[in-house]
């Protein structure tokens, strides 16, 4: 069954790690793109352009809960296939309201996913956050006791001044706050964001050359899979980690290479055999809402290989793709970062952080 993305890109502040066509934006321009946003989910034209009806409805960003309870409600109500099965909202810790909350569950939304990051205070501050671990865990609290107990909490590896010592806080805090999952992203170097433009410029702003060196974030990660595995959350994808049952549904579409919408700005669309998407120009998109770009022929065995492969589970390839890929597969399986387990191939744990490496050499294989 498929999925519908929602991208609402606006934010209160933009963080420095952050490297999404998202940001701060005025009035105007706010309006201008909700106009747009409702111009293309209307204009899908349900079912006759599209043959499935929605299972899952994720509102990423930016910081989708700055989302008015009114155009919340247009959104929603211009997506069939209510109640979803999992409906998720991303949300940023510090301005979370009770009165929020309800009208949240009054629209259909029933997962929340919060962009901690991290629970240390001065690694939060150099990044822009303004929120702390008390905030985060009194809001989770109060979204508790409105009915939202599907909760994800985000934490990132490779702040700037964190530390092997300041990381076992935050686990710390997971283990005390006990979400049902919990998200842990490698901080990215590139020049997309404030924080990795300047490390490649080899500058001092926004904490540069604060931040932990590739070994020690390797360790960040590993320990974050140690210590998420005692508590009982269990890996199923390379970033992601879940109380049994909790697996994220949306995200699990695009790893099984199953058919999504993408509406907004620099949203992405695949119905199983091709891929399209939008600009990343806010006025481009506001302007021109329904001119899709990247329209692609996708590679169904190259995809399942460099998608597929970042879940647990692994794959199960089909004969023909047995012997297109047996060089690759011979070549990881004899180093250790690939095994069999059936039908099925599958990373090793050893293999996780080499991922990207593997994935490169089944494309054009």
């Amino acid at each position: 069954m498929p999925g519908v993305y929602i991208s609402y890109p606006f934010c209160r502040q933009k963080c420095t790690f952050c490297n999404f066509a998202s940001g701060v934006a005025g009035p105007e321009a706010i309006a201008g793109y909700e106009r747009a946003l409702l111009t293309e989910l209307r204009a899908q034209n349900w079912p006759q352009n599209w043959p499935w009806t929605p299972e899952t409805l994720y509102f990423g960003g930016g910081t989708p809960s700055l989302i008015s309870p009114a155009f919340l409600h247009e959104l929603t109500e211009a997506i069939p296939g209510r109640p979803w099965a999992e409906a998720t909202l991303e949300c940023a810790p510090g301005a979370l309201k009770p009165e929020r909350a309800a009208d949240w569950l009054a629209n259909g939304i029933n997962r929340i996913s919060l962009g901690v990051q991290s629970f240390i205070t001065a690694e939060l501050r150099q990044t822009g956050r303004t929120h702390t671990a008390e905030i985060v865990e009194s809001e989770i609290a109060m979204l508790r006791r409105a009915g939202l107990t599907n909760i994800n909490i985000d934490l990132i590896a490779g702040l700037p001044g964190q530390t092997a010592a300041s990381w076992e806080q935050s686990l710390d805090w997971i283990a005390r706050i006990n979400p049902p999952h919990v998200s842990v992203y490698i901080f990215e170097v590139d020049e997309d964001s404030r924080l990795g433009n300047e490390i490649l410029l080899e500058g001092v702003r926004y904490g540069a050359r604060r931040v932990p060196s590739d070994d020690l974030v390797a360790q960040l990660y590993e320990r974050a899979v140690d210590r998420l595995a005692q508590l009982g959350w269990h890996r199923y994808e390379i970033s992601n980690f879940a109380r049994p049952g909790c697996e994220s549904r949306h995200n699990l579409k695009y790893w099984r290479l199953e058919p999504y919408l993408g509406f907004g700005l620099d949203a992405h669309s695949f119905d199983g055999g091709q891929r399209w998407a939008n600009t990343d120009s806010l006025e481009a998109y506001i302007a021109q809402p329904l001119n899709h770009i990247h329209q692609t022929v996708t590679n169904p065995s190259e995809e399942r290989f460099f998608v597929g492969l970042r879940l647990a589970e692994g794959i199960t390839p089909a004969p023909g793709e047995w012997e297109r890929f047996s060089q690759p597969i011979a070549r990881w399986l004899e180093a250790g970062m690939l095994e069999k387990h059936g039908p099925q191939l599958r990373l090793t744990p050893a293999a996780v952080l080499l991922s990207n490496e593997i994935f490169q050499d089944f494309l054009h294989a």
